[in-house]
């Protein structure tokens, strides 16, 4: 069995093992990492050895933890970084690599539809009729958009939505709530096969997702960090956040979508979301525009070049073929926007 694990700022770790009666047999442990001393290695490994098929991520870290020598120095390699490569390979997780990657960019979307398209094409990758995606998203008009179980009315004012013409739609994830314009956000989606995240605890799952973003932004001068558990920062604050759902039909498959700020108005965010103090160090637009910190102003690029940029970053880690929403899936999409996250019984579920 083989397990790789690429640590979140660290280094890539690759686990080959064997499972014979329940226990760990002939592991080995190597990478791309520093270790010292040489040593180490060979603990790690026979602290491996023996070991239950069934142990958990922390009991395997607690066992390389207890082995390895005291003055041991590791770089871009963790205890719990060989014990996630561990799980992964007995999980017969999947890697990047071995899919062939579809990009989808298209025109402009209404919010709506947005949100059905997310449901619609991770439906399609766990039942086996799509490849894994990257979808980037345009928006046809304003729009906040809630996560799958926050209040409509803590979270956005009706009267400043009508005010800016601002549609509100409830997505299928979780987590907060997102305020978008056309051309101020960057905001794309990774319907993917539930086992690349195999062996991942769900946290771990957002870091593995988004190591390709950072790398990414880090191509176009951004030095940009993963913060538990959903959220992409940089020095000079908050870059975007990232959600989560999982789809259990079919072989299953996560959606993990990612929304950046580019150019924001923060007045006018204001205006529509009810933000409350516990979400602001302190308090008015100040404190706003410093929470969302626009890609704009850290690189000087325009949009579509970042986003180019982006998607060209993507390719070059696994390859990337441009695809587009089949005939099928738009129908299907349409339906949903119009009966489902269109709907003001969806929409306000949760009142």
């Amino acid at each position: 069995m083989h397990g790789e694990y690429k640590i979140p700022g660290g280094k890539l770790v690759v686990v080959d093992l064997e499972r014979r009666d329940g226990v760990l047999r002939n592991v080995q442990v190597a990478g791309d990492f520093f270790l010292e001393p040489d040593e180490a290695i060979t603990a790690i490994n026979q602290s491996l050895e023996g070991a239950s098929a069934d142990t958990d991520l922390t009991g395997l870290a607690a066992r390389i933890e207890a082995a390895v020598p005291e003055d041991t120095v590791m770089y871009g390699i963790t205890a719990a970084g060989v014990a996630v490569a561990v799980r992964r390979a007995l999980a017969e997780a999947t890697d990047w690599t071995d899919y062939d990657w579809q990009v989808i960019h298209e025109a402009p979307q209404s919010p709506a539809l947005h949100m059905a398209l997310d449901q619609v094409l991770t439906e399609e990758v766990a039942a086996g009729r799509r490849p894994p995606t990257l979808r980037v998203w345009e928006w046809a008009s304003p729009a906040v958009i809630i996560g799958s179980f926050q209040s409509l009315r803590n979270e956005v004012d009706p009267e400043g939505a009508d005010r800016h013409g601002v549609t509100v739609v409830r997505r299928i994830s979780g987590g907060g709530a997102m305020f978008v314009e056309r051309d101020n956000t960057i905001t794309y989606s990774l319907s993917v096969p539930a086992s690349l995240v195999s062996g991942l605890s769900f946290a771990d799952s957002y870091a593995y997702l988004d190591d390709w973003v950072l790398a990414a932004l880090g191509d176009i001068g951004v030095r940009a960090w993963y913060v538990p558990l959903n959220d992409i920062a940089s020095k000079d604050g908050k870059i975007g956040g990232a959600a989560q759902k999982r789809i259990a039909t079919g072989d299953g498959a996560v959606l993990h979508h990612v929304t950046m700020s580019y150019d924001i108005d923060a007045d006018k965010m204001l205006d529509v979301l009810r933000i409350g103090k516990e979400k602001l160090s302190d308090k008015g637009t100040t404190s706003a525009k410093k929470r969302v910190d626009p890609l704009r102003r850290q690189t000087g690029l325009p949009r579509a070049e970042i986003i180019d940029r982006m998607i060209a970053s993507f390719s070059q880690r696994y390859g990337l073929t441009e695809g587009a929403v089949t005939a099928e899936e738009t129908a299907r999409a349409e339906e949903l926007a119009r009966t489902k996250f269109g709907s003001e019984e969806w929409t306000g579920r949760v009142a």
